[in-house]
């Protein structure tokens, strides 16, 4: 079914199902996308013009003082990680990097429902030795919560005392969190999120507690109300509504007319490894330099000894 809607809502509307490589991945039922298209139009007349006459996308300074400490809750969520979380991370933003056309027509042959990169990201994993799987979530709407449906992918970890724990996986993390009319601080947040998230459910919850509370502070700002597609119980219900694993399988037939069913997949493709780059580049500007310390003794050693002759 094909949505068409006009500006106020148009802009919401591509907030909500996404943008970019994420929005354009994501796949609705018809029922779902029906609901949120009536959800965003009854928002709109509840809230009169949603906040029409206030454009700015300035800081206030109540609210720059808030988002600076929700950016610093990011900072530490990203570098508190465990050795599993880091190494999985390392190995997706690889297999991703490495990720060609050809892989993503080896997946499915006719029409593509924009799912290609989690398939093949996910036949990739479990050739490598990981328990992968994609994940479809399915929810109904509840009060003010939308129903809806996502697809992520999930790692089982087998831990030594017999369990098992869920590292969780979404190839377009940020677009869950874009909203309208952003101030320059919140814009700074969603950047300085993950591009592919990689985490335990725990973490991902740590995330997603924040990210709602910015972008409340963040509308608040343009005397913009949340609306219940941004609310922390519908971006929840995406992770920890009930799920079906689906594993790929190994061998699939393929035809020549693949190749061309995956045009916009090849787009999405090469825009995701473009941000994964940008990013893998940024962090390790940011990484300390660190010295060996025998290394660092030897050299103020030398620095010593130049000092005594002259």
């Amino acid at each position: 079914m094909e949505v068409r809607v006009c500006s106020p809502v148009g802009d919401i509307w591509r907030r909500t199902v996404g943008g970019g490589v994420g929005g354009a991945e994501r796949k609705f039922s018809h029922e779902s996308e029906h609901d949120l298209a009536v959800m965003v139009s009854d928002f709109l007349e509840n809230n009169g013009s949603y906040g029409a006459d206030s454009w700015c996308s300035s800081d206030g300074e109540s609210g720059f003082s808030e988002l600076h400490h929700l950016a610093d809750k990011i900072s530490f969520f990203k570098r508190s990680v465990d050795q599993y979380e880091s190494d999985l991370q390392s190995v997706v933003q690889s297999l991703l990097l490495s990720m060609g056309g050809t892989d993503l027509q080896l997946v499915k042959s006719g029409l593509c429902n924009g799912s290609c990169i989690r398939d093949s990201l996910v036949k990739l994993l479990r050739s490598s030795g990981y328990d992968a799987a994609v994940c479809a979530s399915k929810w109904q709407g509840i009060n003010k919560v939308p129903g809806g449906d996502h697809e992520y992918i999930d790692v089982l970890n087998y831990l030594n005392d017999g369990s098992t724990e869920r590292v969780i996986i979404d190839i377009d993390f940020r677009s869950h969190f874009e909203i309208a009319r952003a101030v320059e601080s919140y814009d700074k947040i969603l950047k300085s999120l993950p591009v592919a998230f990689v985490g335990s459910l725990i973490k991902l919850e740590q995330f997603l507690q924040v990210m709602a509370e910015a972008a409340r502070v963040s509308l608040k700002q343009n005397s913009m109300p949340l609306p219940p597609w941004r609310s922390l119980a519908y971006l929840q219900a995406k992770w920890l509504s009930p799920y079906q694993r689906r594993i790929i399988p190994e061998e699939q037939n393929i035809n020549s007319s693949s190749v061309t069913g995956h045009k916009q997949c090849n787009d999405h493709l090469r825009q995701l490894q473009s941000s994964l780059q940008s990013e893998i580049g940024t962090e390790r500007l940011l990484k300390p330099i660190k010295i060996d310390t025998t290394r660092r003794l030897k050299l103020e050693r030398r620095r010593t000894s130049s000092f005594r002759t002259h």
